[in-house]
């Protein structure tokens, strides 16, 4: 599978392929973001994908990133399990609640669950 764009729940969505290329620069956000104007809202990328620079806040990877989505009206959602990097880190654990609790960026086990973030988002 490569990345491509799925309709789920009436939403664009760029599903981003579970064994594409890391995000490891602001530079691999941006072209994700990029990929999301040919017509999705949503980035769905892979937690395994994202660098684990953006697990460590004291990097602030994760901010960098996430601004950039913020900035250019794209949501994002981190999709996978986490709770190994939630238990390292409390700041991590913080920053994934407030997330969770708006519409711009998500952090959701798998797509079923992003599936139903976005009924409710309707």
């Amino acid at each position: 599978m490569s990345d491509e764009i799925q309709e789920r729940v009436g939403v664009p969505v760029l599903v981003c392929d579970p064994a594409g290329p890391p995000v490891a620069t602001e530079q691999d956000a941006l072209d994700l973001i990029g990929a999301a104007f040919l017509g999705a809202q949503v980035v769905a990328v892979p937690a395994n994908r994202l660098d684990e620079r953006f697990f460590s806040l004291g990097t602030r990877f994760a901010g960098d990133v996430m601004q950039k989505f913020v900035n250019y009206r794209v949501r994002l959602a981190v999709v996978g399990d986490i709770s190994a990097q939630l238990a390292e880190s409390s700041a991590l654990r913080a920053l994934v609640h407030e997330s969770n609790q708006g519409g711009q960026i998500w952090f959701v086990p798998d797509l079923d669950a992003l599936d139903n973030r976005l009924r409710a988002a309707r």
